[in-house]
């Protein structure tokens, strides 16, 4: 892979973390930016002001506002876009790139009209995925930007790619594990957001721990309900795309989900959360979505569905608690269809 021209697509948080970790490593990525004001910020500031304001950016990152450019005779493409970005830009990215550019993918959401999961919507625009990789797991980008150890796994239908981009990732401060479950990957990275909104919820109305761990264990069992319905490994729901970035996105507020959570059990609307957050919020979306997936699979998803009756409905946060306490007596493992139980 050395020499291979790698482009970052997606100036976010996210994007500006991997290419400064990247160029860490003595590579040389492209950073692509939407906005042409933000490539030239980073250009002549080496700084990301809006998204990223802790990292200093090297000189080794090259930041560019034309997609065809970034993305011309790339050998990699890393996607950081929002993940309703993720068809469109993919599309236009592909068309540049090398034919069998290694992807590595690290939006994390599911499309709200079609459903489908980012290494469903790639396999409709290629045809195939054996060159597309999952980035996942407990990473934020403001402490990755600064080195600090952090342990995440990529995911491949594809040996050999799950490799290559281990490979490319992996460093003294960035550990990367593989694993072959696309679908678990991708549907942890995605469904934890929604219980992180849950968290900053309980966070705004004044709840305690107990209230957070409750949610955090209780959602894990409806995502992994949810995943091993859609045809996931339990045992990835126990790994660092499941549990591990569930317990930071829920707990930190670097978490922009649970920071939304918290303006919205303050009292705010939706609509003023995310103007506050100032960021995609990806929780929203995938609550949606989410909410439709656990009707088509015939998914008990309590937590999820409450969700969707604070953001979409109007429901009373407070009230939503009570109605997710008062539920029927239940035996703990009775509803959660899967054994996580593993080998330490």
């Amino acid at each position: 892979m050395d020499g291979e021209k790698i482009a970052i697509l997606g100036a976010g948080s996210w994007g500006t973390a991997l290419a400064v970790h990247l160029a860490r490593k003595g590579l040389r990525p492209v950073l692509w930016s939407r906005r042409p004001g933000l490539a030239e910020e980073i250009l002549h500031t080496r700084r990301n002001s809006r998204y990223l304001p802790e990292a200093v950016i090297p000189e080794n990152v090259i930041p560019s506002a034309d997609l065809e450019e970034a993305a011309g005779n790339a050998g990699v493409l890393i996607t950081a876009v929002p993940s309703h970005a993720f068809r469109e830009v993919m599309l236009e990215a592909r068309l540049c790139s090398r034919p069998q550019a290694l992807v590595i993918n690290g939006a994390k959401g599911i499309d709200e009209n079609s459903l489908q999961r980012m290494s469903e919507i790639y396999l409709e625009i290629s045809g195939e995925t054996t060159n597309f990789a999952v980035l996942s797991g407990p990473s934020h980008a403001e402490e990755v930007c600064l080195g600090m150890p952090t342990a995440v796994v990529v995911a491949s239908h594809d040996g050999g790619s799950a490799a290559r981009a281990q490979n490319l990732l992996m460093s003294p401060d960035f550990r990367v594990y593989t694993n072959s479950d696309v679908t678990g990957v991708e549907l942890g990275g995605s469904l934890k957001n929604i219980i992180a909104l849950g968290t900053g919820i309980a966070d705004g109305l004044g709840y305690g721990d107990n209230t957070k761990a409750a949610l955090v264990t209780r959602g894990l069992a409806e995502i992994a309900r949810l995943g091993s319905a859609m045809g996931a490994s339990p045992m990835t729901f126990a790994g660092l795309a499941g549990v591990g970035d569930l317990i930071v996105t829920c707990t930190s507020m670097h978490s922009r989900n649970r920071r939304a959570g918290i303006e919205i059990g303050k009292g705010k609307t939706l609509e003023e959360a995310l103007a506050a957050v100032r960021m995609v919020v990806e929780g929203v979306r995938t609550t949606r979505a989410a909410r439709k997936l656990s009707l088509r699979h015939g998914v008990e998803m309590p937590i999820t569905d409450q969700m969707y009756k604070v953001l979409f409905e109007g429901k009373n946060p407070r009230e939503a608690v009570a109605d997710l306490m008062g539920r029927g007596r239940k035996e703990e493992m009775e509803d959660i269809g899967v054994n996580l139980k593993y080998d330490i």
